[in-house]
This record gives C-alpha cells, structure tokens and sequence, in this order.
C-alpha cells in the first residue's frame, strides 16, 4: 500500500533524452512509461509537469543568443508542449488515460488549462500532463511544479532528476560529498542546497507540501517513493 495517494511529479525535458545526444530517445520514454506504471499499479493519482530542456531553455537561450527573455521564455514554453504530446500520445496508446492540460492554448491542439476539468480528470483515476509552465515568462517549471501539486492537492512533488538526492555538493565535482536522507525546508534554505528555484521552493514551504528529489534513471525510484521508503531525499516543512 502506498504512502502518498497523489503525487505531482516533475519531470526535465532533458530526461527525455536519457544518455544520447537526441532530443528524445525513445528506449528512455518507453523506461518513464514502465516506471510510472509501476506507480499507476498501486492506484496513486498522478500528476505530472515536464520540462523543454532538451529542446530550449529559455534562460540560456536569452544569455547566449540575446533573445528577449520574455520570447525565449515563449520558446521554452512551447517547448514543453512538443514533451506533453509525446507523452500524452505514448501513455494513452500504452493503456494508460491521459489528458494533456496547457497554461495556455494552443490553436486547435490544445485547449487552456481549466482547474476544474483537471481535478476531475484526477479523480476519475486519469493522469494529467501539465506543459507550458506558468504561462508567463521568468518563471520556471520548478514554478510550474509547485503550482500545479498545490492546485491538485498532491500529498508529495516529486522531483525526478538525473541526481538521485539532494547532496552536501555537487557530486560531480566533489567526491566527498554526502547525500541527505531527509532535511527540512529551512535547512536546505540554510545551506544554499538549491533544490528548486526559489519561488517553486517558497511555494511549497509556505503550503506545507513536501518534496522528495530522486533519480528518474534508477529503476523502481517513483514506486520505493510513493511506498514511503528510503529513496532519494524528503525534503519536509518544519
């Protein structure tokens, strides 16, 4: 029996694209469809928000290439709508109901977001693809996340990275640093830990909604998550 009964789960565009150099690898889509079927089979009511890395990111896009920061925010949004049709399509000829929700609408393709539509579709047991962000430009899908969890009244947003928890530093360029099991909101505050952009993080601390930050690429991570066991780190309000 599972911990958590519904879950908001963050997803990056760039987990997409597993360890090739393509903007999406289909070996790795069909691997996040088995995984949250694993979720699925346990009767947790799943939300999930994804990310238009592999595609744009608007904040670099606007450094490198001196875009305006609003129009490259844009291409990043519309970037992760290209995601939630892949996923939406994938899930649903998979067996697995899907509704792709935007926060905005997109011609004839996608209608804009309506709360209420949403939380039915999440009670009747459908899984929910959010895209476009928050609709405005400088925030982030770390924003998106912590909003849509909130308006869906997640128990837990999960984080799912590349990194398999929230460490001491980056364990990449220090070998000794250390992973947290479980640290609070402040804590992390404290130490500059830099789980989610500052505004995603200020939204969930000050609504009381929990994050565990874990690796997409370890198989079973979602499913030992949503049990309750060790896996990854809970990052918890005070």
């Amino acid at each position: 029996m599972s911990k958590y009964k519904k879950i908001l789960l963050k997803l990056s565009g760039e987990s997409l694209m597993g360890e090739t150099s393509n903007s999406i690898d289909n070996a790795t889509v069909e691997y996040i469809l088995n995984e949250l079927k694993e979720v699925l089979a346990l009767g947790v009511k799943v939300g999930i928000v994804i990310g238009g890395g592999n595609f744009f990111r608007g904040v670099a896009g606007s450094e490198k290439l001196g875009i305006q920061r609003e129009n490259a925010d844009a291409m990043g949004m519309l970037a992760t709508v290209m995601n939630g049709i892949l996923l939406r399509d994938v899930f649903n000829s998979n067996g697995i109901k899907t509704k792709l929700f935007s926060a905005m609408p997109i011609g004839s393709f996608i209608k804009g977001y309506n709360r209420d539509s949403m939380i039915k579709r999440v009670n009747d047991g459908e899984v929910v693809v959010f895209v476009g962000g928050t609709g405005h430009p400088y925030f982030t899908t770390d924003s998106g996340a912590a909003l849509r969890g909130l308006e869906m009244s997640a128990d837990l947003l999960i984080k799912a990275t590349k990194v398999d928890g929230v460490y001491t530093a980056d364990p990449k360029k220090d070998k000794t640093a250390t992973k947290y099991d479980k640290l609070s909101f402040d804590e992390a505050l404290d130490k500059k830990l830099g789980v989610m952009d500052v505004a995603a993080f200020a939204l969930c601390r000050e609504n009381n909604l929990n994050i565990n930050v874990c690796s997409i690429f370890k198989a079973g991570s979602l499913k030992r998550v949503v049990m309750g066991e060790d896996e990854g780190t809970l990052v918890y309000c005070n």
